[in-house]
C-alpha cells in the first residue's frame, strides 16, 4: 500500500506540474501575440510616420491619399470622430444597461427576468454586419425624416447602433457582479432603515464597482473597435465630427481603404499607422479607466 501511495503521490505531483506549465505556456502566448501584433504594427506604421510627420499625420485635418500631386495623410477627423462616438455610444448605454443589470438582479421575477436574459443573449450573438444592415434600412431613413437630413448616415446614427451593440456586454457582466454582493450587506442596509431602492443604489452597486468597471471597459472596446455596422450607417466620409454629419472612424477609415490600397505604397503604410493609434488609443483607454476605477475603490 505504501508503494501504491508513493507512486499515487508522484503522479499527482508530476500532473499538478504538467498544469502549471501548460497554464504557464498560455499565458506566455497571450503576452507574445500582444507583444507581435505590436511590433509588427509599429515596423509597418513607423515608415508613414516618418515621412508624413507625426504632428502633421496624428492633427492634419484632411485625408486625402489618393489625390495625384498633394496627398494628405491627416487622421485628426477619424480620432475626434472615434472619440465622440465611442463617448456617447457609452453615455446611452452605460446607464440603460446598468439599469437593466439592477432590475435583473434585484426586481425583476425569475420568469421575466429569464426572458430578458434570453434576449440579452440574443443580442449579443448578432453580427455586427446584421445590426449595421439594420441600422442602414431602419435607423438612417427615420434619422434623415426626423431632423430634415439630406442623408441620414451621420455620427447620430453610428452612436444609436453602438449603444445597442454594448448593450449585452455591460448588462451581462454588471448583472453577474450585482448577484455576487453578498446578501449581508443589504440586509444591515435595510436594518438600519434605508429602503430597497436606497440600498440597491447605495450599497450594492458600489459593493459591485469593480465588476461594473469591467463592464464599462468591455463596451467602450466593443465600441471603439466596432468597424463593420459603423461603415454602414455613418455614412464613411472623413469629414469633421458632427452630430448630423456622415463621418468615418478609425476603424472604417482601415477597413474601407485597405483593400485597394498599393503594396508598399505610403496610403498602406498610412493605413498601418491608423491600426497602431487605434491600439495604442485603446490601451490607454483600459489603462486610465483601470487606475480611474482602483483610485476610486482604496479612496
Amino acid at each position: 500500500m505504501d508503494a501504491l501511495e508513493a507512486k499515487y503521490a508522484a503522479a499527482k505531483r508530476y500532473s499538478e506540474t504538467a498544469m502549471g506549465l501548460v497554464f504557464l505556456l498560455c499565458g506566455v502566448l497571450a503576452v507574445a501575440f500582444v507583444l507581435l501584433i505590436s511590433a509588427y504594427l509599429i515596423l509597418s506604421g513607423l515608415p508613414a510616420i516618418r515621412e508624413v510627420g507625426l504632428l502633421d499625420f496624428l492633427f492634419g485635418p484632411v485625408w486625402a491619399p489618393t489625390h495625384k500631386t498633394e496627398p494628405q495623410f491627416g487622421i485628426l477627423p477619424f480620432i475626434l470622430t472615434s472619440v465622440y462616438g465611442t463617448a456617447g455610444a457609452v453615455a446611452v448605454g452605460v446607464p440603460v444597461g446598468f439599469l437593466t443589470a439592477m432590475f435583473l438582479s434585484k426586481l425583476a421575477p425569475r420568469r421575466l427576468a429569464a426572458v430578458v436574459r434570453t434576449a440579452v443573449d440574443l443580442l449579443s450573438g448578432i453580427p455586427s454586419v446584421v445590426y449595421g444592415l439594420v441600422g442602414m434600412t431602419v435607423l438612417v431613413p427615420a434619422v434623415r425624416r426626423v431632423f430634415r437630413l439630406p442623408s441620414g448616415a451621420t455620427l447620430l446614427a453610428a452612436i444609436l447602433v453602438l449603444s445597442v451593440m454594448i448593450l449585452p456586454s455591460i448588462i451581462s457582466v454588471s448583472e453577474t457582479a450585482l448577484n455576487a454582493v453578498p446578501r449581508e450587506y443589504e440586509e444591515a442596509s435595510l436594518a438600519l432603515g434605508a429602503t430597497e431602492t436606497e440600498t440597491w443604489f447605495r450599497v450594492s452597486a458600489p459593493a459591485a464597482s469593480s465588476g461594473i468597471a469591467a463592464a464599462v471597459v468591455l463596451g467602450i472596446g466593443r465600441a471603439i473597435g466596432e468597424a463593420m455596422a459603423i461603415m454602414m450607417v455613418a455614412g464613411n466620409v472623413a469629414n469633421m465630427p458632427g452630430l448630423f454629419k456622415s463621418v468615418r472612424f478609425l476603424t472604417t477609415a482601415i477597413a474601407s481603404e485597405m483593400s485597394y490600397a498599393g503594396v508598399g505604397s505610403l496610403q498602406r503604410s498610412a493605413l498601418y499607422s491608423i491600426a497602431l493609434v487605434l491600439f495604442l488609443f485603446i490601451m490607454l483607454i483600459n489603462v486610465i479607466l483601470n487606475l480611474w476605477f482602483k483610485n476610486k475603490r482604496e479612496g
